[in-house]
């Protein structure tokens, strides 16, 4: 939960700062277009080129790592399927890091059969409060986490916009690392000592979302729950549920209100590493994830976004949520504050997806920055 100043230098930045300062000096027709040819070859160049990332923080150092994303068609001859997506990330930092990812959505066959896919492997201190909602920032401790990581969902079009289908989830963590004195040995929670997770469940959809990654209209519910039997491999035995319900409105023009509410609950013998977290780069943006972790977890955001100019664009947000051991003890009180904001750059205008840069920040010195691609949500 440290505070951590970022320095973050990015190639594409510089290029767009160059063509706005000889863009002030022209006329507006040439301006325009000799931006919109500089703007082709940063697509051309997103297309095939990875994006470096540079960044710092007293936690990780300095960190140094490539993202790519693509938005594609797996067949020529299906012109009706929404586009596709391959994104992967991989970092190192001086302090010892590493985390690499893929992750892909696949949509086949006119948008009958929707395949979602998450590969991750991570070397990484996660930095925990406590276990449960009445936690204090002052009371962060480390502990290092080896994670590998594959989860996939494959779904069929059962109906207009709702798909249906199977989840599949495995976890193997180890290697973890943690203070003599911590609260997990101390109180002898589950997980301390790692181990694998083998899960396998149910997953449904009801997507009427105009653009997967750049919505203006329509509305996503994603439902997932996932049992963790010892008798498929799983050291712990529990049960995972997820919610989460999106509204997008297009309130003038190109400028969009987008509304985000998750719920995760899980039950059983559920070690620390699998509990409900909050935090991270999509939802309440600021808190470092997993910090505030429990059983039940309920999240809010509302996000307005807005066009600049040309392909620049402006967002903020304001969220909250909390977690909690029971939803009997989701009390209204001891909710958390997140708000922030960011900006936008299009990446590719065939499939109208962005860039982004968003800075949250918390009460109590709580903030965190982030780089991606496609909405947080």
């Amino acid at each position: 939960m440290n505070t951590a100043r970022i320095l973050t230098v990015f190639l594409i930045l510089s290029g767009f700062a160059e063509v706005f300062a000889q863009a002030s000096a022209l006329p507006q027709q040439d301006t325009l277009s000799k931006f919109d040819k500089f703007n082709q070859k940063m697509e051309r160049f997103f297309k095939y080129a990875p994006a470096p990332i540079i960044t710092y923080s007293t936690e990780a150092g300095n960190t140094f790592g490539l993202a790519k994303f693509n938005l594609f068609h797996p067949s020529k001859k299906d012109s009706i399927s929404k586009p596709s997506k391959l994104a992967e990330v991989f970092t190192v930092s001086t302090k010892g890091r590493v985390n690499i990812s893929i992750s892909n959505d696949l949509i086949l066959k006119q948008n009958k059969y929707m395949i979602l896919s998450y590969f991750n492997y991570k070397k990484t201190p996660e930095y925990i409060l406590g276990i449960g909602n009445d936690v204090s920032l002052d009371d962060v401790e480390e502990v290092t986490v080896n994670r590998l990581k594959f989860a996939t969902a494959a779904m069929r079009l059962v109906k207009e916009n709702y798909y249906a289908g199977i989840s599949l989830d495995f976890s193997d963590y180890y290697g973890i690392e943690t203070d003599s004195n911590s609260f997990l040995i101390r109180e002898s929670v589950s997980g301390l000592h790692g181990g694998t997770n083998v899960g396998v469940g149910l997953a449904g959809a009801l997507d009427s979302r105009d653009n997967r990654y750049n919505a203006y209209k329509g509305a996503l519910l994603l439902t997932t729950i996932t049992f963790y039997p010892k008798f498929l491999g799983s050291r712990y035995e529990f049960t995972s549920v997820y919610v989460d319900a999106r509204k997008y409105f297009n309130v003038w023009r190109k400028h969009v209100l987008a509304i985000q509410a998750t719920t995760t609950y899980t039950s059983g013998d559920v070690p620390f590493y699998d509990l409900a977290l909050m935090g991270g780069e999509d939802r309440m943006r600021g808190y470092y994830k997993g910090a505030l972790r429990d059983k039940v977890l309920f999240d809010t955001q509302v996000e307005y976004r807005m066009p600049i100019w040309n392909i620049f664009g402006l967002v903020t947000w304001v969220a909250t949520g909390r977690v909690a051991d029971s939803y009997r003890n989701m009390s209204l009180d001891g909710f958390w504050l997140s708000f922030g904001g960011g900006v936008r750059i299009r990446v590719d205008s065939e499939n109208n997806t962005n860039l982004r840069f968003d800075m949250g920040f918390g009460p109590g010195g709580v903030s965190g920055f982030y780089f991606n691609f496609a909405e947080a949500f």
